[in-house]
């Protein structure tokens, strides 16, 4: 497995956590006869931008719950095993300006529902996986693509009108946004290093052929280098005498 993706608990944890989050929001609602709808988005009013926050987690009906549910749990474990260390980033941020997107160009309704960030995750792993040109991830795209392709059809109006195509469509460009701001240099392409000069730490004043050419781009001769003298033997500027001395001691010569 590349060293890149590796399994941890949280590639789980995160998807289960947040639908089971949503799914005890709807049993409260109807347990307790809340009505959470108002506390959507409604765009173009300072009231309305509480929904920015809360809209992800209200659904209107059981449908519209279940509906949601399942490409939260594909694509948010998607996000967490590939893109780990982008996830809690691509979450906050894909809630609050896909938020902040249909507050300004939505229809003067209330809109709730996850759906929105649904379209976060879609766009952002799509876009992510073509930009960084990594097999593995543009894999994952083209199984995005074909598993949920038909969702880029409810970004346009008269679609559907019960829907909320401005959600999506906010949704969908803040995953593009969010796919070009965050880079990843580790997945990035790399032009395989053919020659020493396309190293990132190469230095021309150490290269051999460089140094033929001076800092105008003429060729020159190299400078000829000194000769290393070996210095081996003990150098002194010293006088030194020797006198011969008769063997006083008057000893015997051994014998041959």
């Amino acid at each position: 497995m590349d060293k890149n993706f590796k399994y941890t608990t949280d590639v789980l944890a995160l998807p289960l956590f947040f639908v089971l989050f949503l799914w005890i929001i709807y049993w409260l609602q109807i347990r307790y006869d809340f009505d959470f709808v108002e506390n959507g988005i409604y765009p173009r009013t300072f009231s309305g931008l509480q929904g920015v926050i809360f809209s992800p987690f209200i659904h209107s009906d059981l449908s519209h719950l279940y509906n949601n549910s399942l490409p939260l749990l594909v694509l948010l474990a998607a996000l967490q095993f590939f893109y780990a260390k982008l996830s809690p980033y691509v979450l906050i941020y894909g809630i609050l300006l896909s938020g902040v997107g249909t507050w300004l160009i939505g229809r003067p309704s209330y809109h709730i529902g996850a759906s929105g960030l649904i379209y976060v995750l879609f766009s952002f792993i799509f876009f992510k996986g073509i930009f960084t040109k990594y097999y593995r991830l543009v894999a994952l795209s083209l199984t995005v693509i074909v598993v949920y392709g038909g969702m880029v059809w409810y970004v346009f109006p008269k679609v559907d009108e019960v829907i909320s195509w401005e959600g999506h469509l906010a949704g969908f460009i803040t995953g593009l946004l969010l796919a070009i701001i965050n880079k990843t240099p580790e997945y990035e392409y790399q032009k395989p290093i053919k020659y020493d000069w396309e190293h990132p730490d190469y230095d021309a004043s150490q290269d051999k052929f460089m140094q033929r050419f001076d800092e105008n781009g003429n060729f020159v001769n190299p400078p000829i280098p000194e000769p290393e003298v070996e210095e081996d033997y003990f150098y002194s500027n010293s006088n030194v005498n020797y006198e011969i001395t008769k063997n006083e001691k008057n000893e015997s010569e051994p014998e041959s």
